[in-house]
């Protein structure tokens, strides 16, 4: 049978010792879970002894193939043995034991998860069309299409995707209120008093154990009790068959809040699309709220690292992106609005749907830039909405690498982080302001100069030199530091920055072209999310951690920065204008008479 889905979610599971990918997707109001058990992880080998080293790996390892293969690496041509296994714990648990044999030099590319790699292979980009060619199944494992209503296809083709950008996708936000007469409120005894959901499907409502003004019943939903309220809550999910859920410090706080009070009550909590409860899963450096198919993005984190902002309450970001002031209800006062009754209740009921409202208006101005995101990194929105912006980059290049026929450098160990991370590099050019208020300024603004500098000097580790050289002519020199970066051929990273940019100028063209709003508002945001990646790439150098740091490559960019910017400084000199200020890629001056 044949289906046109939408890829919404990915994970693994085992079946028959074999890992199993499965896809959560939607044609429509339809969930349809992908079953494809063709896939298997790798990794790389570096050995100066091939044959030995094949050997070496077949009387020492259970492993499912060893090839020979030829990739690049630093675009270099090198062969490197490539070491199949036939499950993801399997290659986990045999690594080190690999790393350990004598004729290995290196391993690579052993720390890429396995759905990340099967997105990566396969050429699958989350929240697009494909179509998927397969065999209907009734059930699999816990999955069962009539029980779950669902349907699941077992591929029998690789799927093939569609381009019909933009998809519409049935977004719901919600928040707690929480009865705290305590301070911080306790799970274990502070009951849930109001839960407030918003939509762009037309739901806004507050679910609560009590009502009070007339007025106030057309969004005010009473029930029972705090069980019957979290059994509404559910329902409005699984009824609405809802894409994406957004919160608003959710994964700190309303998700866990809500499943110790569900598991007291007695609440399944299974809005995943096979059923499945909330898992919380480790994301950087905390846990996150986690549903099969059901995608939750916490845009407290997503803000914290778009905007820099002094605070980022809910209160804070939204005044800032759309210049009005909210309902607001003071946090340690939120028991005493409930039980007072009266117009104070009427008013938590007000902040409750008010919250709900902003967080969707929120996540409506900022899901689109994630999503676009999500696209051209290629990893599910889950994830990216989490990664620092630095890690979106490391993934794109990661795919990119792969496309590229190469494989990708290793991390650096913790101790050269520690070590990395004490040197020193200069910075972009500041001078402080000139105090006093001007007028009738006038802004100069390089165009992306990080990246421009790092396509136009090739600055890239794989084409770097540090020692002398014999023709200096061959190279680009950075200035103060004398970094030398070959002319040709083109760096890694350049290559993939300049690509990028050239795909942004062609959407800024057909976007100015264009005649149709709706166009020229989805290619907007594809141009903002490649200017957002390509000016992060300067990051990917500077962050010790990152597979493509280098600490070389970050002064040489810097170095030509100030450089370009003080030259532009004296130019703008010579015609009259005289800098009051001046940071990293721009300066501001007001024309002097002589």
């Amino acid at each position: 049978m044949q289906r046109n889905v939408v890829i919404l979610d990915i994970d693994y599971v085992t079946y028959e010792d074999k890992p199993v990918i499965r896809l959560f997707s939607k044609d429509g109001d339809k969930n349809i879970i992908l079953i494809d058990d063709t896939f298997e992880p790798y990794l790389y080998v570096v050995s100066d002894d091939i044959e030995e080293c094949i050997s070496e790996i077949e009387d020492n390892l259970d492993v499912v193939n060893i090839e020979r293969v030829v990739k690049k690496d630093f675009q270099v041509e090198s062969e490197f043995i490539k070491v199949t296994f036939k499950h993801p714990q399997e290659l986990a648990k045999n690594r080190d034991a690999l790393r350990d044999l004598e004729s290995v030099i290196q391993i690579r590319e052993f720390d890429i998860p396995f759905y990340r790699r099967y997105l990566m292979d396969r050429d699958v980009i989350p929240m697009t069309e494909v179509i998927a060619i397969g065999e209907k199944l009734d059930k699999f494992l816990d999955l069962d299409s009539a029980k779950q209503d669902i349907e699941i296809i077992k591929l029998t083709e690789r799927l093939e995707r569609i381009a019909d950008y933009p998809q519409h996708f049935r977004i719901l936000s919600f928040d707690l209120e929480v009865r705290n007469p305590h301070g911080m409120p306790d799970s274990a005894e502070d009951e849930i008093i109001m839960i407030g959901v918003a939509s762009n499907f037309g739901i806004n409502q507050v679910i609560s154990t009590k009502t009070n003004s007339k007025d106030r019943d057309d969004f005010v939903k009473q029930v029972a009790s705090e069980k019957e309220m979290i059994e509404e809550f559910v329902k409005i999910i699984k009824d609405n068959n809802v894409d994406i859920i957004v919160g608003y410090n959710s994964d700190n706080f309303d998700f866990p809040y809500l499943k110790d009070r569900a598991k007291i009550l007695g609440v399944d909590l299974d809005i995943g699309m096979d059923d499945s409860d909330i898992r919380f899963i480790r994301r950087g450096y905390a846990n996150a709220a986690s549903f099969k198919g059901l995608i939750h993005v916490d845009l407290y984190l997503v803000m914290r690292r778009y905007m820099t902002l002094d605070r980022y309450t809910l209160e804070r970001v939204y005044y800032e992106l759309f210049g009005e002031e909210k309902i607001d209800v003071p946090g340690d006062r939120i028991w005493e609005f409930w039980d007072n009754g009266g117009e104070e209740r009427d008013t938590l009921f007000d902040y409750s749907l008010d919250d709900v409202i902003s967080t969707l208006k929120i996540a409506e101005q900022t899901l689109p830039l994630n999503l676009e995101l999500t696209r051209i990194i290629g990893q599910p929105l889950f994830d990216v909405s989490r990664m620092a912006t630095g890690q979106q980059a490391e993934w794109f290049l990661v795919k990119q690498a792969y496309f590229d026929d190469e494989v990708v450098p290793n991390k650096q160990g913790s101790n050269f982080a520690d070590r990395a991370s004490a040197e020193d590099n200069e910075g972009g050019y500041v001078r402080e302001p000139e105090k006093g208020l001007h007028e009738n300024l006038v802004q100069f603004d390089f165009r992306s100069l990080y990246p421009s500098i790092i396509i136009s000097k090739n600055i890239s580790p794989d084409v770097m030199t540090l020692g002398d050289v014999e023709n200096e002519e061959d190279y680009n020199i950075s200035p103060e530091h004398g970094v030398k970066f070959k002319k040709s051929p083109q760096g890694f990273i350049p290559s993939v920055i300049d690509k990028i940019l050239q795909e942004r100028f062609r959407i800024k063209r057909e976007m100015k072209a264009s005649t149709d709003e709706t166009e020229k508002k989805a290619l907007d945001v594809q141009q903002q999310a490649i200017k957002r990646l390509a000016n992060t790439m300067y990051g990917i150098y500077g962050f010790p951690r990152f597979r493509w740091y280098s600490f070389e490559c970050a002064k040489a960019i810097t170095s030509w920065g100030r450089q370009y910017i003080k030259s532009s400084i004296k130019k703008a000199e010579e015609f009259g204008f005289y800098t009051i200020y001046a940071d990293t890629d721009g300066f501001y001056a007001k024309y002097k008479k002589d």
